[in-house]
């Protein structure tokens, strides 16, 4: 099936003329219009009237018209474009013959099944020997692989540029390989230097349940759903705590017969104030039930001293290894007394040390503790308020030194003293003390132990336990 159409001649040759120059001219038809079905681009040309005068085989691939259909046709109208669109497409290709250089336009043709294929075209004039437009050749292709491609390319652009979540694309060595500018900013350090390092050189907590989990990927493919992972991130102003929300893509060569590992896709997003959120409401809902759990509990108590235990058994839950109750010696204190500096403590009640087991009354001698100047409780009882107080970052022995100095469990490292106050007067102190391992009391841990301290102080001026 030929390609194009060709002209005809009206002179007929003698005898004596010979015929070889028209098979040449017939060999070179031939031979454009081989090139042109050859391409793997679709191809077609019109005059200067727009009469389409080549279509090659792409073209028909495409749009199923063969070329003995298209060509001779007068532009697109009436069989490849709507009716509506042909004046538009037919002025937009036309046009390009008295531009400059090669037009590019995207359009809808109609099959020859009537079905639309939006194509992207590229025309340009063809200028005869005179120099003026002689016809345009057009070459046009489908631009649905494209736009996917030009999708994928400003997909992976904006998410690398744009993206209010982090990027980290990491290899089969589980370094990464690229980082976008909120990852950097995320793990404190600058896009290019993150580059090749291991993940223990940007995280100083985490690392291990990070690497985890790239490994599964790599292995056995994505998780269903996003993992919240707690890590330590090194910054020059000292390691933060955050709480990434990742997800986890595995990478493989779309080139290979065989699927290649090339990384793992890591997204991630910074959810660490939701999550503190979500975690002081549990502990403030955990909190307030001990609370009432323990008041129902020291109501059923005959003895109001033996409530007082009660009420530091159930707060000790989640919040502190040991605790001791003192009482004033001599009794309830008014506020003059306190400021003359004069108040002594008995301890009355404590948890047992390096055994389990609800708290016990002691003190049954009336004898003061042995507490120095500048005791954490007696600066509680001065200040009528609540004191903390934590050993630091000292060795093992100089922290079981200064806990025993302060007549408290060896194993202490963070104290939070509350005052016990009733109808105006100070009762004693409460004493919540942490071992090692754990945090030191915040802020937010003083408003639970002066409600603790409010409940406790009832229940010794009930008991009498308060000296009067």
């Amino acid at each position: 099936m030929s390609a194009s159409r060709r002209s005809g001649t009206t002179d007929e040759l003698g005898p004596d003329e010979p015929e070889q120059p028209e098979r040449e001219a017939s060999d070179g038809s031939d031979l454009l219009a081989a090139l042109l079905d050859g391409m793997d681009a679709a191809l077609c040309a019109f005059d200067v009237d727009g009469v389409v005068t080549h279509w090659n085989r792409e073209a028909e691939r495409i749009l199923g018209w063969t070329a003995a259909e298209a060509v001779g046709r007068h532009g697109f109208a009436g069989w490849a474009v709507r009716s509506a669109d042909a004046v538009e497409v037919e002025g937009r290709l036309m046009a390009a013959m008295q531009a400059p250089g090669r037009q590019v336009h995207e359009f809808a043709l109609l099959t020859k099944g009537g079905g639309r294929v939006l194509v992207r075209t590229q025309s340009a004039a063809v200028h005869g020997p005179d120099g003026k437009p002689a016809g345009l050749y057009c070459a046009f292709s489908e631009v649905h692989a494209q736009i996917d491609l030009e999708r994928s390319i400003a997909l992976s652009e904006a998410l690398f540029e744009d993206a209010s979540w982090g990027v980290v694309l990491v290899d089969a060595d589980l370094r990464p390989a690229v980082v976008n500018a909120h990852a950097a900013r995320a793990l404190g350090s600058g896009r290019t230097a993150a580059l090749g390092r291991p993940l223990g050189e940007l995280l100083a907590q985490g690392v291990e349940e990070l690497e985890s989990a790239l490994t599964h990927v790599l292995a056995e493919g994505a998780p269903p759903a996003p993992a919240e992972i707690w890590v330590s991130v090194r910054t020059p102003e000292g390691e933060k705590r955050r709480c990434w929300r990742s997800g986890f893509l595995r990478l493989a060569s779309p080139l290979a017969e065989e699927p290649v590992p090339l990384g793992v896709g890591w997204l991630f997003q910074d959810v660490t104030e939701s999550k503190q959120g979500e975690q002081e409401a549990a502990l403030l809902r955990f909190r307030s039930n001990q609370l009432h759990r323990a008041a129902r509990a020291a109501a059923e108590c005959e003895d109001p001293a033996e409530a007082a235990t009660v009420h530091l058994d159930f707060a000790l839950a989640g919040f502190a290894d040991h605790g001791l109750i003192d009482r004033a010696a001599g009794g309830a204190v008014a506020d003059s007394e306190v400021a003359a500096g004069a108040v002594r403590l008995v301890r009355i009640a404590q948890t047992p040390s390096g055994a389990p087991g609800p708290s016990t009354l002691t003190g049954q001698a009336g004898l003061p503790a042995r507490y120095a100047q500048g005791h954490p409780a007696l600066q509680c009882v001065e200040r009528t308020g609540s004191v903390r107080a934590s050993v630091g970052s000292v060795p093992a022995e100089q922290a079981r030194e200064w806990a025993l100095a302060r007549q408290w469990p060896a194993d202490t490292v963070h104290a939070l003293c509350a005052v016990l106050r009733s109808r105006g007067r100070t009762l004693g102190v409460v004493t919540f003390l942490r071992a090692g391992g754990r945090s030191a009391f915040e802020r937010s841990d003083t408003a639970y132990a002066e409600d603790v301290a409010v409940r406790i102080a009832g229940a010794l001026d009930l008991a009498g336990l308060t000296g009067e």
